[in-house]
């Protein structure tokens, strides 16, 4: 069976190469790493009202555009910060979601003073991923109790554009949940590699 002909969930399709290679390599793997984790929960939130296509055609120009997701430098950024991104045909020039990054940084950097992130958002489920049985895309829902209690989680701490459909939209591609179809061709290697993981301790 040729790369193209393999069976995958009914969103990502085989016209679109990167959109193919996102869902064959990241989509699902459970991540630990706490700037993995942050540069995800930003861009989610810049995908809200868009396709995530969009956000993934314009990933590295976002990567550049916020120093590669340097939180640190990230929460230092003023008005003349957001000026220059608001003027950079690269990202998706939204006033709101980009000071919105700024806040998550913020807002991030408060968690690292006491835990980590990839720690926060892995207890509330225990620190391990749920495995669900998809058969068709209409199964999957567009948030669940976990989405809602990190979502209100997130915004108690400064968090914002961290919706319930957000932060699940973030949980299946972060490797929280694995809600590729069971017929999808990495259903079993993402469950696997998710019956492996370890969630961090601290």
């Amino acid at each position: 069976m040729t790369k193209a002909e393999l069976v995958r969930c009914g969103w990502v399709g085989i016209s679109d190469t990167e959109y193919t290679r996102y869902h064959d390599e990241e989509w699902g793997v459970p991540k630990s790493d706490d700037g993995a984790l942050f540069e995800k929960l930003i861009l989610e939130g810049f995908q809200a009202g868009l396709s995530w296509l969009t956000i993934l055609r314009k990933r590295e120009n976002f990567r550049k555009a916020f120093h590669a997701f340097d939180a640190e430098r990230i929460a230092r950024f003023g008005a003349r910060d957001v000026e220059r991104l608001m003027g950079d045909a690269g990202i998706i020039r939204n006033k709101a979601k980009i000071e919105a990054t700024i806040e998550n940084a913020q807002a991030y950097l408060r968690i690292r003073e006491r835990t980590s992130l990839a720690k926060f958002l892995w207890d509330f489920l225990d620190g391990k991923p749920q495995i669900h049985e998809r058969r068709t895309m209409r199964d999957i829902p567009p948030e669940s109790p976990e989405s809602k209690a990190i979502s209100k989680a997130l915004k108690k701490e400064g968090f914002r554009f961290v919706g319930p459909t957000t932060v699940y939209a973030f949980m299946q591609s972060s490797g929280f949940v694995n809600d590729h179809v069971v017929d999808c061709h990495r259903y079993g290697p993402c469950a696997e590699l998710q019956r492996k993981f370890k969630a961090p301790k601290k």
